[in-house]
């Protein structure tokens, strides 16, 4: 984890260690070993202020930009680390030897539209997606640029690895769409997969944005911990704990109805019954069979586990995939715990992206794009695939890595009402700075929100009441059919 400096493209002492051990992220602890508190990622203190007069305020905008039919559904593909703009998707072969890298451009569906050698499946389906080579910002740092990747809007705390996440931080985008179009039918409406991205490195840990926010915990969303590829593998959501049984569970929640009873009417009704809906939708969750047949992957066929990938990102975009046809509006799939800095290549970066990275990328992406299609589904889902930031041109010499560099990247969108087949903006010669139409985090944030269907003047309240715009860039209007 570097900082460099725009003007001499030097890094600073802070690096990037090896990831060398992983993180528990996800209890096994059943959530109605608590009172059903704990899989939902929510305590009592915020299923209580679910039940404010502000929280349960309604949502007010007047967007000119609503579009007529929106995506009803959004797989947000976060490539944690920051992937290399030279050598996926923006690859420079007349720049000179220690900038260009090894790898080679190959020509793909869509004419004139290049893309990494190594990309093979995805070649086959650009004429699905529009590649944006001008995302740009200037904070080299994981944390608050990852905040901005996520939620669209700057980090509390700029250009900080030191800051962990914080009720001062913007909802997740899924959040937000957990807040404005909760599923109805017991499903969450917000699921991360399979972790909260993390960085060892940096002080502050966990990315911030990453949660409901300002919204409230109760907009954090479900997490599927552990690998979804493992035989073993089933939601944690799912597990009860050894001495609870499903009927003492139903037992449980009939105790817990008949105290809502006798309690209605008291002084603290209204808080009492944002309790009982948190407590309802994780009870759905343990005991509904349609809710619990969505997380299942043993009834995807062989042949389709086999076309995303028996591996952890495969999977878990398969996952992606199964939830929002079920109809969960938002899913996040962040690039997992790889033991290795995922896309944070620092050294060696020629043979992680080559050996490592882009290979399950490459196949998870188009089978996602390809079974999406084949299923009727892509115009209404949103696909989207980026990074925090990029790579510094500049290919260190000693250990064949690149160095963190915001100032120009690219990331992807597809389906969902967004323009396949073009690319949108273009770099300098280096792929350093963008040359043509820039893009902030912020309008690519507004940009999905736009395409979800959500107004982006929307003002919602957070647990005080205080009001806060839910986008703050432009709607990029050309990606759009």
């Amino acid at each position: 984890m570097s900082r460099t400096n725009r003007s001499t493209g030097q890094r600073n002492s802070l690096g990037c260690q090896d990831f060398l051990s992983s993180r528990r992220l996800l209890s096994r602890r059943s959530l109605l070993h608590a009172g059903m508190i704990g899989t939902l990622g929510v305590t009592t203190a915020d299923w209580l202020d679910l039940g404010s007069a502000a929280a349960r305020a309604s949502a007010a905008g007047t967007d000119s930009l609503v579009r007529s039919r929106p995506a009803k559904a959004c797989i947000f593909l976060f490539m944690w680390g920051g992937p290399s703009q030279l050598d996926t998707f923006d690859l420079k072969p007349n720049a000179p030897q220690e900038v260009r890298g090894p790898f080679k451009p190959i020509a793909t569906r869509v004419p004139g539209m290049q893309i990494c050698e190594h990309f093979t499946k995805l070649a086959q389906h650009t004429d699905k997606i529009a590649l944006i080579r001008s995302l740009t910002h200037d904070d080299p740092a994981h944390l608050s640029s990852g905040h901005a990747t996520v939620t669209g809007q700057p980090a509390p705390v700029l250009k900080s690895d030191d800051t962990p996440p914080s009720d001062k931080d913007s909802p997740h985008i899924g959040a937000l769409v957990s807040r404005v179009r909760p599923c109805q039918n017991g499903l969450p409406s917000f699921v991360t997969l399979p972790w909260k991205a993390y960085h060892p490195a940096a002080p502050g840990g966990e990315a911030p944005g990453q949660h409901g926010g300002w919204l409230g915990a109760s907009h954090d969303g479900l997490l599927l911990g552990g690998d979804p590829n493992a035989a073993q593998w089933k939601p944690a959501a799912f597990s009860l704990p050894a001495d609870m049984t499903l009927q003492r569970l139903e037992s449980r929640f009939e105790l817990l109805k008949s105290f809502d009873q006798y309690r209605a009417g008291s002084a603290d009704s209204v808080e009492v019954a944002g309790l009982r809906d948190h407590q309802k939708r994780a009870y759905e969750l343990l005991t509904s069979a349609g809710v619990r047949s969505a997380f299942d992957l043993a009834q995807e066929p062989d042949a389709i586990r086999e076309r995303y990938g028996r591996n952890i990102h495969g999977q878990s975009v398969l996952m992606a995939r199964r939830l929002i046809e079920h109809g969960v509006p938002m899913v996040s799939v962040n690039w997992h715990n790889d033991g290795k800095n995922f896309w944070d290549t620092h050294g060696d970066n020629f043979n992680r992206l080559k050996n490592d990275l882009i290979p399950p990328s490459d196949q998870a992406l188009s089978a996602l794009l390809e079974d999406l299609e084949a299923r009727g589904m892509l115009e209404e889902t949103l696909v989207v695939w980026v990074g925090e930031f990029g790579r510094r041109p500049q290919i260190t010499a000693s250990n064949a890595g690149r160095e963190h560099w915001p100032f120009c990247y690219s990331g992807l969108m597809a389906g969902g009402g967004i323009r396949g087949g073009v690319i949108h903006g273009a770099s300098d010669a280096t792929a350093a700075y963008p040359e043509v139409d820039p893009v902030s985090p912020q309008d690519f944030g507004t940009t999905i929100l736009h395409a979800l269907g959500l107004p982006t003047d929307m003002v919602l309240p957070d647990r005080e009441g205080r009001p806060h715009q839910i986008a703050s860039g432009k709607v990029i209007q050309s990606l759009f059919t």
